[in-house]
């Protein structure tokens, strides 16, 4: 669980005679992450594609953009099916050539309306004018200009220009028409000077007679026959889609698989007569694989487990148990020309892949390591310690019954309705983070922020509250410690796991980087949480499980056993500053000493805890308060606070002396503003829901990368991709 499954480099030699049914057997069991051929091996070379690869790979090339044109998707498969050679011969060319000749009919069409669009775009101006487009040019003594602009600006420069002997402007809404007379010497482009120097954008007059209205309307009816011609052509491109789905997708998939058996031998090492394939495999499924080998092709093939892979990440990653081999098998059927290794030399130095060994429960926690990055195969998956703390971090910073359930429900909605395995992962993470989230808003006796809860189960006293009112004040000064303490607990945690990583290289090393922490940390916060120089500290270290509010009977920790910690803490800085000083010179011993800081800033930052709790249990108060009122009672030991659900503020006014109103409540403020706090109480409580996810969500998911990842987890691990395909539009030939 902690661990990757184990995996295992196997080796499958034989003779050429029988690769093909090879790769098409360890296809089938899709069981074998193949390992590349780095051509190292003398007397062997990269085995070549198997015939007729070109042809598959230049098929599956058009059958893509086929569903590309087509835009198909998976919702249109229909039931799988089996694809013969002899219909990706003659079917798939009569989709290909009634595909393209539509698209290309489409393409056209499209082309076509958008010219026509443009030319109605472009004679609108001339529309809105109302004069006949050959009133517009074609003149020899007079000049015209059609534009957009202000009239009045273009008759004062034609007035004030003195090489324009007569003008007329024409103004319709938007555009304007300019016919002038120059003077005899007067240049082709009179008007245009004229122009210059006022707003005026020039048209191009287009090439045309007649009334521009009856030009448009011409256009437009073009527009319209276009337009039908084109829905038909989209018509017949979506009958044709779903005829020719199902089958278009099952020929990819089976493409795929051709292209895919037929490129495999580029993995292998070959000879004339001989191959050598290498890949990784879970190690208990080794028999299963030399089984099914044995059963198809005999004894023509040897099957050597070449090594079990270790744990261990400082190492060589192929440490291996012992195995037994069957050495001169192996040799007796590779190439007698060439000295075979007989499994003691692998095609390379290439890392085994990782397969997370998780339970059920904990399967979708996956999606939150990995979005860091997938463990590498020596190292410690962290999934199970997200699964136990991630929730608790996320359901303690909200705890809400009514939140709760609604990120449940919203969990189940995603892990049923989708099919993606990324949203069925967040669908998971949900309903486990609204489950804790509902636990512990019973433990706070809270419903949407409402204490009616801790008044139905727990009588009113709910073991544990929030302490947002004046009056819980200890509650939350003890989350804050609670808050730390859980940290040092998390950090420990990945550094036991550090300590065991390293252990299993160097026990110095073991010590000098994860035990010189751990003792860092633990003598550091023994002091701090002892009444040695108890007047120097936060009084509340000491109080808070000493009877307010939790009575458990710890005052802090003797001065005796403080001078300990302190001692303790001392070993840890010396050996963690010996570990610098060892990989950095002397450099490392400032390093080491900076760097020691941290047991207090990381253990700090874990207050986020207490202090989201606070801020999400305020966001909820404010919007109940609006809604319902609130009003304060102090009792001497603190103000607590009430809101006003089965009565008004009146009432509380006569019936209570010491009572001050905070806030009369909208639901008290007549029709309308029953209804104006209905859509404040919906939707506030809807943004502190959305919220909860931003704040709580992103907070806890910090820790657990920043403060516990950093600990232990590098990541980096290759994907377990084995040599196989997961059927869905095909069924086996």
């Amino acid at each position: 669980m902690l661990r990757p499954e184990r995996m295992s480099k196997v080796s499958v030699t034989g003779s050429r005679a029988v690769m093909d049914d090879v790769i098409e057997t360890v296809h089938e069991l899709n069981l074998v992450h193949l390992s590349d051929y780095d051509g190292s091996w003398e007397g062997f070379e990269p085995g070549a594609p198997i015939e007729g690869a070109d042809e598959a790979s230049d098929k599956l090339v058009t059958v893509r953009s086929l569903e590309s044109m087509l835009d198909l998707d998976e919702a249109d498969a229909g039931p799988s099916r089996i694809v013969t050679d002899e219909a990706l011969e003659d079917e798939l060319e009569s989709v290909r050539t009634e595909v393209n000749e539509l698209d290309d009919r489409r393409s056209e069409l499209e082309t076509q309306l958008r010219e026509v669009e443009e030319r109605i775009d472009s004679m609108a101006p001339f529309a809105d004018l109302g004069i006949d487009l050959d009133l517009l040019s074609g003149y020899d003594a007079v000049q015209v200009a059609v534009g957009e602009g202000d009239a009045d600006e273009v008759r004062l420069a034609l007035e004030a220009d003195e090489n324009v002997r007569e003008f007329d402007v024409f103004a319709g809404s938007d555009t304007i028409a300019v016919f002038a007379y120059p003077e005899s010497d007067a240049g082709d482009d009179a008007l245009d000077e004229a122009l210059v120097g006022v707003d005026f954008a020039l048209l191009a007059v287009p090439d045309a007679e007649g009334s521009p209205e009856e030009y448009v309307e011409e256009l437009e009816h073009e527009r319209q026959k276009l337009e039908t011609e084109l829905e038909s052509v989209e018509s017949e491109l979506e009958n044709l889609r779903l005829d020719t789905a199902g089958f278009l997708l099952a020929a990819e998939e089976k493409l795929s698989i051709d292209v895919q058996k037929a490129e495999a031998p580029l993995n292998f090492a070959t000879t004339e007569n001989a191959f050598v394939a290498e890949g990784w495999i879970p190690t208990d499924r080794y028999t299963q694989l030399a089984s099914a080998l044995g059963d198809r092709v005999g004894d023509r093939v040897e099957v050597d487990e070449l090594e079990r892979a270790a744990y261990d990440r400082h190492g060589n990653a192929h440490d291996t148990e012992e195995v037994e081999r069957d050495e001169p098998a192996r040799e007796e059927i590779a190439d007698e020309d060439v000295a075979a290794d007989g499994g003691q030399v692998t095609m390379g130095d290439d890392q085994p892949p990782v397969v997370q060994d998780n339970p059920g429960a904990f399967k979708p926690f996956e999606l939150l390591v990995e979005t860091i990055n997938r463990p590498k195969y020596s190292e410690f998956d962290p999934t199970a310690l997200l699964f136990l703390t991630f929730p608790a971090f996320f359901g303690f910073m909200i705890g809400d019954l009514g939140y709760g359930l609604l990120y449940m429900g919203m969990g189940y909605w995603l892990y049923r309705s989708f099919d993606s395995a990324a949203l069925k992962s967040l669908g998971g993470i949900a309903i486990w983070a609204g489950g804790f989230t509902a636990l512990f808003g019973v433990l706070y006796g809270e419903i949407f922020g409402l204490h009616q809860l801790g008044e139905l189960v727990w009588g009113g006293h709910p073991p544990m509250k929030k302490g947002l009112q004046p009056i819980e004040g200890e509650f939350a000064l003890t989350w804050m410690v609670v808050s730390i303490l859980v940290g040092l607990l998390h950090m420990t945690v990945g550094y036991v796991l550090d300590f065991v990583e390293n252990l299993q290289h160097s026990v110095t090393d073991a010590v000098l980087e994860s035990g010189s922490w751990v003792l860092l940390f633990a003598g550091i916060w023994t002091w701090i949480f002892s009444t040695q120089a108890e007047t120097m500290k936060p009084g509340f270290l000491f109080t808070v499980f000493d009877g307010e509010p939790f009575a458990l009977g710890f005052g802090g920790f003797s001065p005796v056993i403080g001078t300990v910690g302190l001692a303790i803490g001392a070993v840890g800085f010396v050996l963690y500053v010996a570990g610098e000083f060892k990989h950095f010179g002397g450099p490392g011993i400032v390093i080491g000493a900076l760097e020691s800081l941290s047991v207090l800033s990381d253990a700090l930052s874990y207050t986020r805890i207490a202090a989201v709790l606070l801020a999400k249990a305020g966001m909820a108060f404010v919007v109940n308060l609006l809604f319902f009122g609130v009003y304060s009672v102090d009792h001497g030991e603190g103000a607590e606070w009430h809101f006003m659900i089965d009565y008004g503020p009146q009432y509380v006014l006569d019936h209570y002396e010491a009572a001050s109103i905070m806030f009369p409540g909208l639901m008290h403020s007549g029709i309308a503003g029953v209804l104006g706090g209905l859509v404040v109480l919906v939707v506030g409580h809807l943004l502190v829901l959305a919220l909860g996810i931003t704040s709580a969500g992103l907070q806890a998911v910090r820790l657990e990368y920043v403060e516990f990842f950093g600990k232990f987890y590098e990541g980096g691990g290759d994907e377990y991709e084995p040599f196989g395909y997961e059927r869905t539009y095909t069924t086996q030939d």
